[in-house]
């Protein structure tokens, strides 16, 4: 297959928000009102979380189909924690990003649970979202 590039526009509109285009959608970035934002949108880790479970869901449908499984519907819930001190500039003790991303999925399905668990393995191992955050990925940043 051809490789498949994406692409985003962004534009801040103050120090918290930001306003990012792609494909004729607008998506609003900010943080809450806790951490300094103006609460207008999920923030960016919020968005991790967000486009991990929409990935998990296209591939665990497409998984689901080749391998004969009705998949009726699936629910997601997902958390995890990372510590704010690295990215305020206040400790280099730990990374800034999460610690550890923890995913509940329920799928409902007419499966066994052996089927499920293999349907599992194979949805990690083709998620892409999960295969960035897993895996190093260069970022290249310019001005």
């Amino acid at each position: 297959m051809p490789v498949v590039k994406f692409s985003v526009k962004a534009q801040s509109e103050n120090p918290t928000k930001t306003v990012v285009e792609t494909r004729g959608f607008k998506m609003t970035i900010d943080e809450p009102a806790n951490l300094g934002g103006t609460n207008d949108g999920p923030n960016p880790v919020e968005y991790i979380l967000g486009a991990l479970s929409g990935c998990l869901n296209v591939v665990g449908h497409v998984v689901a189909k080749e391998m004969g499984i009705n998949m009726k519907g699936i629910a997601f819930e997902l958390e995890g924690e990372l510590d704010p001190a690295r990215f305020m500039g206040q400790s280099k003790a730990e990374r800034a990003g999460y610690k550890e991303i923890r995913v509940k999925i329920k799928p409902d399905a007419d499966a066994d649970q052996e089927t499920l668990e293999k349907w599992l393995k194979t949805i990690e191992d083709r998620c892409p979202v999960s295969d960035n955050l897993a895996n190093p990925t260069p970022i290249k940043l310019s001005l």
